[in-house]
């Protein structure tokens, strides 16, 4: 039933104890890493949280603002340490990586980023096997590839953080020029975290009202596409200015780590591994997937019209591209 829907992802069994202390690990406390974690701490997401990062003072440092601040907000643990007290973690963010310079794009940062996986990633797997594994740093779809490749985890457990900011960022834009609350609206950016990304125009509707943007006057279209082109150069634009995003990233892996450990079976635009896009096999983007406490269970499968296919497949072969580049 409801085959034409999805796309079945296959999940091993997983027994988890309902009463055992939800953990968390976050590896990599720089601005991204800690502002998942204030993001989390604050929406009280885990029981027991544990910060792991080279740098151990500032690490400590970073705690200790955050512990000060626990007669605000509901309880947690909070612990700076390393993947040993991150042992039987539910779920490890990883956000370490060199960061995103001004005028670099997301792929310029492959190798560099592949290489400190190498070594973190056997870590992890060794102190959290049955953790499910989220990948923030990227660029993250090749990052989450890489990971996979890495650990030998099923690739239910191992996803990134894919779109899902650019789809918030992108409904936020637009509902702005609609003049809507952009709850009330659906639209997703799909494929690749980066320059090749995929605006889903032609389901983008406001309570099930499509905005038919191909059949647009040339007016609107154009207003339509420069409210995209503002959603994938937003991060751009955010770093030029102030040398990094931090905020709205904690904010959307806040909302995917409740979507597992809370197991809402919510369908986000995570990056996760596909084997067939329009012929592109092997690789991570994002569609539209279910989530839960396995992982990714289901992606959807999209009614694309044909210039979006086009543009998918595109964005495909850039990752693929890539992705044979990368040393493993």
């Amino acid at each position: 039933m409801f085959d034409t829907l999805f796309i079945n992802n296959p999940v091993p069994d997983l027994k988890v104890d309902p009463l055992r202390p939800l953990k968390g690990v976050i590896v990599g406390a720089g601005q991204v890493g800690m502002a998942c974690a204030y993001s989390l701490l604050i929406q009280n997401v885990f029981d027991e949280m544990v910060l792991v990062d080279i740098n151990r003072e500032k690490l400590e440092g970073e705690v200790m603002d955050l512990e000060q601040g626990m007669p605000f907000v509901e309880p947690t643990t909070i612990k700076a340490g390393t993947m040993a007290d991150g042992a039987g973690a539910d779920i490890v963010i990883v956000t370490a990586g060199a960061a995103q310079k001004p005028g670099e794009t997301r792929l310029d940062l492959v190798q560099k980023n592949v290489e400190i996986l190498k070594k973190l990633i056997p870590d992890i797997v060794s102190h959290a096997p049955d953790a499910i594994l989220l990948m923030v740093s990227n660029p993250v779809d090749v990052l989450t590839y890489a990971a996979w490749k890495l650990s030998g985890l099923p690739r239910a457990r191992v996803l990134g953080s894919g779109t899902v900011l650019d789809t918030g960022r992108f409904r936020y834009l637009l509902a702005r020029k609609l003049q809507i609350d952009s709850r009330s609206l659906h639209a997703y950016v799909i494929g690749e975290h980066g320059d090749s990304e995929v605006p889903f125009w032609s389901q983008t509707n406001v309570a099930g009202a499509r905005l038919y943007y191909d059949g647009m006057p040339d007016a609107d279209r154009q207003a339509m596409d420069d409210v995209f082109n503002q959603t994938k150069n937003a991060a751009y634009e955010i770093i030029q200015r102030k040398g990094y995003t931090s905020y709205a990233i904690g904010l959307a892996v806040t909302q995917i780590v409740q979507a597992i450990v809370r197991d809402q079976n919510r369908v986000l635009t995570v990056s996760s591994l596909l084997d067939d896009i329009s012929g592109v096999k092997d690789l991570c983007l994002s569609l539209p997937a279910v989530v839960n406490r396995m992982g990714v269970t289901r992606v959807l499968k999209l009614p694309l019209s044909e210039s979006e296919q086009t543009q998918l497949c595109a964005s495909a072969r850039t990752l693929r591209d890539v992705i044979d580049q990368i040393r493993f």
